[in-house]
């Protein structure tokens, strides 16, 4: 969640400028609808245009296209320690008629959290009708990468990003890999490299009717595989916060927070990076292992201080004692775009300083649709990538091969006030939640709009 963020290193009703693209100026605006928010983490817009979001103390609040007004639908009591609280929401694709909500919460008490279904009815979400699907570990005593986003594709089967849960303050900024006992928190081969663990993944389900779920053909272990669980999509990730399911290709894109390292130690491993990924089919993308374009970190024995040899990409092998999955992992599969604390070589464009990667919507022209906000053609198969620390956001395009092909700017002249949600409209327009200037404690949280300008 948001405090995984951190790293050592007043909102306007409109702002304007022009992009170049194409040989055609595009001009967008940024349009506030609701402010005097508390902590604003997730959305989702229904079909009718109506923009459903949560905030990380509990709230379920809904903004309203024809009046404008924003209202409470409903309170979940939450934990909110560190990196916990309401983190994600998602609306069924049967929303209209089944009036689904999906939340991934916190729960006081109890040391988990959940991916449950509410149903919105009568003007606020029913209570009473809460189904738990899936209840995911967390920590004593301060739960980090918590993760927490929600997503469906087009075919109904939801989507839940989970962080690896593993504490990073006594690795140096490089993998925790700290198989030591007494040290299991350190470990991160026990989360995000376990097969059998539902943490550092982005899991894949089918919600049912009555509350319970299936498995989709196509997730990375079948059902019945010993020692893995079929939920997982993908695997090897350290906190994927915000991700987004292509509805036209089906690939799934996310950002991944990555470590704190300055530059590289041949002795532990690569810089710290944080990656954007994206998976054409489900797989392992190597966390604790690698990082980047497949970079490998050591196997690093924490009480001799000593090094041993480089994880192989290609046969990643997990013999941490705290493991209770697999052995022997799939092929690590590298990111598309990755970026150290300083400035990257590879794509200057994304700047330097503290790092929070997220993904956002992939935008697809529909020349028939009748809206005057839409964002233009030019924008067409771009994959919104979005930075909480670094408050920018830009236009994506890869290559046939899943290569970064191109890399633009949107509203490059606008500083968004750490953007942490981004989710496309029907009417074409990207709508988004800033958190505010600081930490906590935001005057200036808003929900915005992203539209074409006149």
């Amino acid at each position: 969640m948001y405090a995984a963020f951190r790293r050592r290193l007043a909102a306007l009703p409109c702002l304007c400028l022009a992009l170049t693209a194409s040989g055609a100026d595009i001009r967008l605006q940024r349009t506030v609808l609701a402010t005097n928010l508390h902590e604003p983490i997730a959305l989702d817009v229904a079909a009718d245009g109506r923009v459903f979001f949560a905030e990380r103390h509990g709230a379920v609040k809904v903004w309203q296209p024809d009046s404008g007004e924003t209202t409470t639908i409903g309170t979940l009591n939450v934990f909110t320690g560190p990196e916990d609280g309401l983190l994600g929401l998602a609306l069924h694709p049967g929303f209209a008629t089944n009036g689904w909500v999906f939340l991934y919460h916190a729960t006081p008490g109890v040391l988990e959290n959940r991916a449950s279904r509410f149903t919105f009815t009568h003007g606020a979400l029913d209570p009473a009708s809460q189904k738990i699907l899936l209840r995911v570990p967390t920590l004593i005593p301060k739960p980090n990468h918590s993760g927490g986003g929600l997503g469906f594709d087009a075919k109904g089967n939801l989507y839940v990003s989970t962080g690896d849960y593993t504490f990073a303050d006594k690795s140096d900024g490089f993998a925790p890999l700290d198989r030591r006992p007494g040290h299991e928190l350190n470990d991160s081969e026990r989360t995000a490299a376990n097969t059998a663990d539902f943490r550092g993944k982005i899991l894949r389900i089918h919600p049912e009717a009555e509350g319970t779920y299936t498995i989709p053909a196509g997730n990375l272990f079948p059902p019945g595989t010993p020692k893995a669980l079929p939920e997982i999509y993908v695997m090897g990730c350290r906190n994927p916060f915000r991700f987004t399911v292509d509805p036209r290709t089906g690939w799934l894109w996310w950002g991944d927070v990555g470590p704190d390292a300055l530059g590289p130690d041949p002795p532990r491993g690569p810089a710290g990076f944080d990656e954007f990924n994206v998976a054409k089919a489900a797989g392992n993308f190597g966390w604790p292992y690698f990082t980047a374009d497949n970079r490998p970190f050591t196997l690093y024995d924490f009480a001799t201080k000593t090094s041993g040899a480089a994880f192989d990409p290609q046969h990643p092998v997990n013999d941490s004692p705290n493991n209770t999955g697999l052995r022997d992992l799939p092929p690590a599969q590298p990111a598309f775009l990755w970026y150290p604390p300083g400035p990257s070589s590879r794509w200057p464009e994304v700047g330097s300083g503290a790092r929070s990667a997220m993904a956002g919507p992939v935008y697809h022209f529909d020349s028939a649709l009748k809206s005057e906000r839409k964002l233009p053609a030019e924008y067409d198969g771009a994959a919104f990538l979005f930075e909480w620390e670094r408050g920018w956001i830009k236009a994506a395009w890869l290559d046939d091969t899943g290569h970064l092909r191109t890399l633009k700017p949107v509203m490059s002249d606008t500083n968004f006030k750490r953007p942490i949600c981004l989710k496309l409209g029907p009417d074409g327009a990207l709508y988004l939640l800033e958190w505010g200037t600081n930490w906590a404690d935001n005057k200036d949280a808003a929900l915005v709009r992203i539209e074409a300008s006149p």
